[in-house]
């Protein structure tokens, strides 16, 4: 590896893939991003062209290490990132995708689910996987393919097609079919793997008869899966770290430690917070799941909200009151409070801790006197309220409070919403230095692996540039969060 100084991640998300160059102290040295198409064919469903997944993310490298002045052999290892739960399942003689890739976002085996949950399987479920039934996750997506793709089942049985999650099949393409493999946290994600023996679960491959020979090997975040191909990618490199987008996350955010909380404020919102090794079974409507590590994973407890950032869309595109989201800091700093305004922002239900599909977007509050600027800054902090509805359950599940939240994602970058958050959580929050900290998660497991990035990197605080600590008086946080209980009571018809 001498000469080798630098590291590239693969981040291959829902909408783009993306390429991050890191040197071994984690600073970006290049970056490059490309969209693909997205596919929907009926209402509800959400397809990628597996092959476009593959040849965007190989463009992406070579525009990102022309960027950095790189050639292939500059690079000590790859990390790969990805889009979690998104299901691909090809030929293993010859590559060729016998579906499209049906994306974590496609509802189209929700009844298959609903079926599931009647029969009384969701305990049996949530017990080996900590998931409860939902066509989010991978296991229906894999059995309605091979229900539904010409011959595909049979084909299955026979041992002729292989499944996996993006990782897995970017994997497979970039060593030419020598790698098939995946980590911890996608196999945590497929709602086939148990998260307590480490395994494939018998039970649940035969609930969903799926052939066990379509499983890719599971392995630890943190380690040598194989090396890409140089025919395929122009050099042989080692892929040295693997982990699902938001596991990639806590890892860049360095939350090693148990009790340590991330949350990315994206177009939703994502929180997970270490739980060591114990898997807490939340009784709160989170996640149990599996974080990223070069060894024996630890557990963590997962929370998402439905929508975040996306009601600062709804603000720019909906309602045409902002022309860009940098505006609402502006707007929402010219007021004091919200004059009693509250935004509840369930334009699909509510997502954890409440999980109430039918919920619907709900405004309380008005009076005459509320302006553009008091709702501009309700929107802003119900995002906040959701958020700490998440921490609360976490709470509860673990009996501990958050002292530290650290923030990525596009809307941190947003200072007024950063401090309300800090004021309603009570958490210290952390923003990094580099906010490209998914990447950067599958960069460190990557690097600690070939030795390329020293261990006491992993403690240094040099990704922290901005601290966010709670100035809001009890009284008022309280009375705060009284009138969002009432707002999201109303949203949900009062329903608890």
């Amino acid at each position: 590896m001498s000469g080798k100084k630098y590291l590239l991640a693969l981040d291959q998300g829902t909408t783009s893939s993306r390429a991050i160059v890191f040197d071994a102290k984690g600073a970006v040295k290049a970056k490059a991003q490309a969209e693909y198409g997205q596919i929907y064919p009926r209402e509800g469903w959400v397809e990628h062209d597996p092959l476009e997944i593959y040849s965007s993310q190989v463009g992406v490298v070579s525009e990102a290490l022309a960027r950095a002045g790189l050639m292939r052999n500059d690079i000590a290892a790859v990390g790969v990132t990805n889009q979690r739960e998104t299901t691909v399942v090809w030929e293993k003689s010859t590559g060729k995708p016998v579906y499209n890739a049906i994306v974590w976002q496609c509802r189209r085996t929700a009844e298959a689910c609903d079926a599931l949950k009647a029969a009384g399987l969701e305990k049996t479920v949530y017990e080996k996987t900590g998931l409860p039934i939902d066509a989010y996750f991978s296991a229906t997506k894999l059995a309605w393919i091979l229900d539904n793709a010409d011959g595909a089942r049979a084909a299955a049985e026979r041992g002729e097609l292989l499944f996996g999650t993006v990782d897995t099949y970017l994997m497979w393409k970039l060593s030419s079919g020598a790698i098939f493999a995946t980590d911890y946290t996608n196999a945590s994600r497929t709602m086939l793997f148990n998260i307590h023996t480490l395994e494939w679960d018998d039970e649940l491959l035969k609930l969903f008869r799926i052939p066990r020979s379509m499983l890719p090997e599971v392995k630890p975040s943190g380690c040598i899966f194989g090396h890409t191909d140089e025919a395929a990618f122009g050099a042989r490199i080692p892929i040295a770290g693997v982990a699902g987008d938001q596991q990639a996350a806590l890892f860049g955010q360095r939350c090693y430690s148990v009790g340590d909380v991330k949350n990315t404020f994206g177009t939703g919102c994502f929180l997970l917070m270490n739980t060591g090794k114990t898997a807490v079974a939340s009784k709160h409507g989170l996640i149990t799941t599996l974080a990223a590590g070069t060894g024996k994973p630890d557990y963590a407890l997962e929370g998402s909200v439905f929508v975040g950032g996306a009601v600062v869309q709804w603000l720019r595109d909906g309602l045409r009151m902002i022309r860009n989201a940098a505006e609402t800091e502006r707007y929402a700093s010219k007021v004091d409070d919200t004059l009693g305004v509250y935004i509840v922002p369930a334009f699909v239900g509510l997502g954890a801790p409440y999980w109430d599909a039918y919920a619907r977007g709900t405004v309380t509050g008005l009076t005459r006197g509320a302006t553009k600027e008091h709702f501009i800054r309700a929107a802003l902090e119900s995002i906040v309220y959701q958020v700490n509805d998440v921490l609360c359950a976490m709470k509860k599940d673990c009996g501990a409070e958050a002292a530290r939240l650290a923030v990525d994602g596009g809307a941190s970058a947003n200072g007024f919403l950063m401090q309300f958050t800090a004021d309603i959580t009570g958490a210290e929050v952390v923003r990094p230095a580099v906010v490209e900290t998914t990447a950067l998660g599958a960069a460190l497991l990557a690097g600690l692996t070939v030795g390329l990035v020293d261990p006491s990197e992993l403690e240094s605080p040099r990704n922290c540039a901005d601290v966010f600590r709670p100035s809001m008086s009890a009284d008022k946080r309280e009375r705060l969060l009284g009138g969002w209980a009432d707002a999201v009571a109303r949203a949900r018809g009062n329903r608890t």
